[in-house]
């Protein structure tokens, strides 16, 4: 193996990049128009243009990646996770083309890349399973209450093909099913090209613990360990680790056999994942086998001393894994924090634009696998995964403090992220205890988990500090008297304003520099005593009431972000003479992010209740319903389907029915 192309994008691409610079080999990067300048490309040895924005236009692909390749005089091919990662027709047409597919063979991908067939196929090999039902593309909705009385509620609806969350809805009343099914299959076919789904028991009150495995093509499949992903949002993980909490050595060598059993059941190669639900009781439930590298597999590596990019290398070039007698033991705690481009205050909507700065510090034990840097754009056509944040410690507890302590301290600029969200999850009691399981994001609301670890009154300092930083790099920019304040009288007669728009509304800040020193009032609120260190225009060194910080300050734009040990602030300055602004129609619906217009269901005219879904946006691969806010009629409709609309763009407007409007 000289040459590997990497058949997909962002943090995985740099990641598999650089155990190939380790081992001397080369790499190829593929990449879409959006993607054109970003680090994976750069970083590559050689990198091919796919051309086209949407995964469906670039990295779904097939025939044109195995081109690239080709062109590139590539002699393998490793698909990543995601996009064609679980595609067997993409491993087969690697194969005929003469590539080495980094991965399993065609036959085991089909096998398990179906989740009906993995499920008929666990069955026959003896793993324990909930019980399921497929539903034809054709099922009439009418059938769907038999099925549910059969299974029983709650019920999940699951896309057949692919992942991450996608085209999965719980069903918790049978009259939502038949929405909940469409909804599934449109998901599940922009995803992954295939709108097969279908039903199965939801347990309650479950775990999500998975086994890492790996076979080789001498008949050898070993396991590497289990892992606990079960803090997740949209049924996608957000917070994993290894080991669990929840299993002891009893339940690991059980679990284990059963996942090295899945494996052996269908003759699997390379890197695989056997994923389960582990009720209260103790007992386990096979969920589904993905046929490839996991986002979470740092923590494997980090908890075993392994390369799993490199073994899977080993692999693919026919070498043999050890006996599990010989694999490491794991040796202490490691977690993992996916960062992501969203807010959580706002259902998790999509957050897209320039990333002004991504900066996490260096610290002991801590590992950053990021697809991003300074000036990256977040685009609404991909998964929006900035980075995963690893922490390894000899326990639980010091991992999670490394890990907290990271993620408060990153300096993230640009589009709303979940870091607070995942402070405070690493954080909280219950998951402190061990204690959570896959509802833990349903009994704490993520909109108050989500919010700025920054409270008003460290808002209020941040606001200072960001004037005073304004004001000092107008002073450096001054082309005479430099050195004097801005505002500065030999004769003080008012204070220097500045006005914030922040999380806390308007925030007035009045300072004047006198002669005993700096006087402030923000809100209203008078801050003293004061003293003023130093003030640039990227920090700001302040003592307020005795205590003394150095707070970080970043202009981009309009923005001002303030960075220090109270947290994070995103400040908008707002000019001295503000233009007016066009007003919105009353009632007017605005799209709360970039997105395709892919459902228009009304019309000018049309009556609604409060809740019903109006318009379907798709961003990052997910869909976004747009729902009426209270029962009303429509006055007028501006989306039209296949539309690209940015944030902020009136959808509708609708008019408040009589009863709400009075």
């Amino acid at each position: 193996m000289r040459r590997l192309l990497i058949a997909n994008r962002g943090e995985i691409a740099r990641r598999i990049q650089r155990t190939c610079r380790a081992l001397g080999v080369e790499t190829v990067a593929v990449f879409s128009e959006p993607d054109r300048a970003a680090p994976f490309v750069r970083e590559a040895d050689l990198a091919v243009a796919l051309g086209g924005a949407t995964p469906a236009e670039s990295y779904l692909r097939a025939e044109a990646i195995v081109d690239a390749a080709r062109r590139a005089g590539a002699d393998a091919v490793h698909p990543g996770y995601g996009f064609l990662s679980e595609n067997a027709a993409f491993a087969a047409a690697c194969r005929d083309a003469g590539l080495v597919f980094v991965g399993p063979g065609p036959d085991a991908i089909a096998a398990m890349g179906s989740k009906l067939e993995a499920k008929r196929r666990m069955q026959a090999a003896g793993v324990p399973q909930l019980p399921s039902r497929a539903l034809d593309a054709d099922a009439a909705p009418a059938s769907f209450a038999a099925l549910a009385d059969e299974l029983g509620l709650p019920l999940l609806v699951k896309a057949s093909a692919g992942g991450g969350g996608r085209g999965m809805r719980i069903v918790r009343d049978v009259a939502a099913l038949p929405e909940a099914v469409a909804s599934a299959r449109r998901e599940a076919l922009s995803a992954f090209g295939d709108a097969t789904v279908y039903l199965e028991r939801y347990l309650e009150g479950a775990r999500h613990v998975e086994v890492q495995i790996f076979g080789d093509a001498h008949g050898r499949v070993v396991h590497l360990y289990e892992r606990e992903c079960s803090v997740q949002r949209r049924h996608q993980k957000i917070v994993e680790e290894a080991p669990s909490p929840a299993v002891d050595a009893a339940l690991r060598e059980a679990i284990c056999k059963a996942a090295v059993a899945a494996g052996e059941a269908i003759g699997y190669q390379s890197a695989g994942t056997v994923e389960f639900l582990l009720a209260p009781s103790g007992e386990f439930f096979f969920l589904e086998v993905n046929t490839r590298l996991q986002v979470e597999h740092p923590v494997t590596e980090a908890v075993t001393g392994l390369d799993l990019v490199r073994m899977q290398l080993d692999v693919a070039r026919g070498g043999r894994l050890p006996a599990q007698h010989d694999v490491p033991p794991m040796r202490g705690w490691a977690i993992e924090a996916r960062l992501y481009a969203e807010d959580p205050q706002r259902g998790f909507a999509p957050s897209t634009g320039t990333l002004h700065r991504f900066a996490i510090g260096p610290a002991r034990g801590v590992r950053v696998d990021a697809g991003v840097e300074d000036g990256s754009e977040v685009s609404v056509h991909y998964d929006p995964m900035l980075a995963k944040v690893i922490a390894w410690a000899r326990t639980r507890e010091e991992a999670a403090d490394r890990l907290a302590a990271a993620l408060a301290r990153a300096r993230l600029h640009g589009p709303r992220t979940n870091r607070d969200l995942l402070v405070r999850i690493l954080r909280h009691p219950e998951w402190r205890r061990g204690a959570a399981d896959t509802h833990f994001l349903e009994r704490h609301d993520p909109a108050a988990l989500g919010a700025p670890l920054c409270d008003a009154a460290g808002e209020r300092l941040h606001a200072l500090a960001a004037a005073l930083a304004l004001q000092a790099a107008r002073r450096a920019e001054a082309p005479v008297l430099a050195s004097l304040p801005s505002g500065w009288r030999n004769v003080p007669s008012q204070d220097q304003l500045q006005a914030f728009e922040g999380e806390s509304g308007r925030l007035e800040v009045r300072y004047r520099f006198a002669r005993d020193g700096l006087r402030a009032r923000v809100g209203g609120e008078a801050l003293a005593p004061l003293r003023l260190h130093a003030a640039g225009a990227d920090a700001v060194d302040l003592e307020v009431a005795g205590v003394r910080r150095r707070v970080a300050v970043h202009c981009a734009g309009e923005h001002v972000y303030v960075d220090g040990d109270l947290g994070s602030s995103r400040l908008r300055a707002l000019p001295r003479f503000a233009e007016p602004e066009a007003a919105l129609a009353a009632g007017s619906l605005v799209a709360p992010m970039p997105g395709l217009v892919t459902q228009v269901r009304v019309a000018a005219g049309d009556v609604v209740a409060k809740g019903d879904v109006l318009v379907v946006l798709e961003a990052m691969k997910m869909e976004q319903p747009i729902r009426a806010p209270h029962a009303g009629r429509v006055v007028e409709v501006r989306a039209a389907e296949g539309r690209q609309v940015d944030a902020g763009f009136v959808l509708a407007v609708l008019e408040a029915a009589e009863e709400e409007a009075g």
